[in-house]
């Protein structure tokens, strides 16, 4: 159920519209972070049934046994075993802790859909720096007109203490994962049949808007750069994809850029945004599904709905570890429940529903928000009838080397088709996600060179 407390920020809410700029916070509500709040705004306090314990700074430096960059993540937490295993036999015991889009799929795939529980490690971290960022944040950031962005706030989520939905909306849009990142991973479609043919790429972000030597003032609307290029199968090598993802996309829309390595030429992508569907992901994905939600919200009313218990994938490094084969992760219906982990976590519940007039192929979106990072760990859509069609799960680990708390694995769920699509596979790669890299220079992301490396 939702607590009591909770509710004092929704009764706000059900007399804003979410398309108000709002002031800040007060300085006396900022001080709550880092006190009775956490410095993501989370609650420093654990459960009443003792369940979900304090948070006491999450993980804050790396385990002995990881040793460099891009090496595969160690568990921290691998001699925890599972408390219980909640099955379709038993989900009515822990229904008040499941959100609708799992109780879906325990119905799905009622004899092999398991959902193996955790003792709950509030892991969730982020570097001081992060931290501080965020405490100003909360006395300066406002929203820009409609909530189609934000201005004063920067390096940090801009909104610790939500007044509404679209707040908590930026807050996972906006919340920290290093500066610049390079990885190589994998992502497929599975069929029905449990079959599947994996796409490789190598991904590199340059987050702008975490960039130390920035500053809101000099951000110019744009909150980071994307670069992916294809590396197998042979049919799709060398295409590449070039994103400039802008902070106010209704004043200045995503700029997009695609390489094709037959023809070897760069050309504007205008249209990769909201419901476009991704090709590698066999229509199971839509270019705002991405990241479990990116681009703008402008299409959405978005209502904060209140602090709810429950569980969510949590400290996912098994799902990670070297030499485990996609073959073994991947099975029919979903991923293999044994290389799961999940635990019971406080999260921010925000439900979008589709403006009257505006066009998407999901008319109500609920996301569920950790509470110690804004990571999105589970969003259910709901298609044109308003019938339950896609779940999108993201399975939670700490980068412990930067910290932040991020996905090792996100999963994509279509309900009707009975099909998945599983994005950010690395286990079978020699690396995994390298934060270390030097940081290119302001040309590495331009149209130009993009056609310059495809090239090559």
């Amino acid at each position: 159920m939702l607590k009591k407390h909770t509710l004092i920020g929704a009764a706000i809410v059900l007399a804003l519209s979410a398309g108000n700029a709002l002031a800040a916070v007060s300085p006396q509500e900022a001080a709550k972070l880092g006190t009775t709040l956490t410095p993501f705004g989370g609650e420093m306090a654990g459960n009443a049934a003792g369940t979900i314990p304090a948070w006491t700074g999450g993980i804050t430096k790396p385990p002995a046994d990881w040793k460099k960059p891009g090496q595969h993540h160690p568990d921290p937490f691998a001699a925890d075993k599972p408390l219980y295993t909640i099955t379709k036999a038993n989900m009515e015991q822990y229904k008040a802790n499941l959100t609708p889009g799992q109780i879906a799929l325990f119905n799905a795939y009622p004899n092999t859909y398991r959902l193996p529980v955790y003792q709950t490690r509030r892991s969730g971290s982020a570097p001081q720096s992060v931290y501080a960022n965020i405490a100003k944040n909360a006395t300066t950031a406002k929203l820009v007109e409609g909530g189609n962005g934000f201005v004063d706030a920067y390096g940090g989520n801009p909104f610790p203490i939500p007044q509404n939905g679209i707040e908590a909306v930026w807050n996972h849009i906006a919340r920290y994962r290093g500066e610049y990142v390079v990885r190589r991973a994998t992502e497929v479609a599975v069929q029905r049949n449990g079959d599947y043919q994996p796409v490789t790429s190598q991904q590199e972000v340059l987050f702008r808007f975490y960039n130390p030597k920035g500053s809101a003032a000099t951000l110019n609307n744009t909150m980071f750069d994307y670069l992916s290029f294809t590396k197998s199968p042979a049919r799709l090598a060398g295409g590449a994809i070039l994103v400039h993802e802008t902070l106010d996309q209704v004043k200045e829309p995503r700029q997009a850029w695609a390489y094709n390595a037959g023809q070897r030429r760069v050309r504007r992508a205008p249209n990769l945004a909201y419901d476009t569907p991704i090709s590698a992901a066999d229509g199971l994905r839509t270019a705002d599904d991405t990241d479990m939600y990116n681009g703008s919200p402008d299409r959405y009313d978005w209502k904060l709905i209140g602090k709810k218990e429950i569980y969510i994938p949590y400290n996912n490094y098994r799902l990670g570890a070297a030499g485990v084969q996609y073959k073994d992760a991947l099975q029919v219906g979903h991923l293999n429940p044994d290389l799961t982990r999940w635990e019971l976590h406080r999260v921010w519940v925000v439900e979008g529903k589709l403006k009257e007039g505006a066009r998407h192929i999901y008319s109500k979106r609920v996301m569920y928000l950790d509470e110690d990072s804004w990571q999105a760990a589970e969003v259910d859509q709901y298609d044109g009838r308003g019938e339950l069609w896609r779940v999108s799960v993201a399975y939670l680990k700490n980068y412990y080397e930067l910290p932040t708390t991020w996905t090792a694995l996100d999963v994509f769920h279509d309900l009707q088709a009975r099909r998945y699509h599983v994005q950010g596979l690395d286990s079978e790669e020699s690396s995994t996600i390298d934060f270390s890299q030097p940081t290119p220079d302001d040309g590495y992301f331009k149209p130009a060179a993009l056609r310059r490396r495809g090239t090559r």
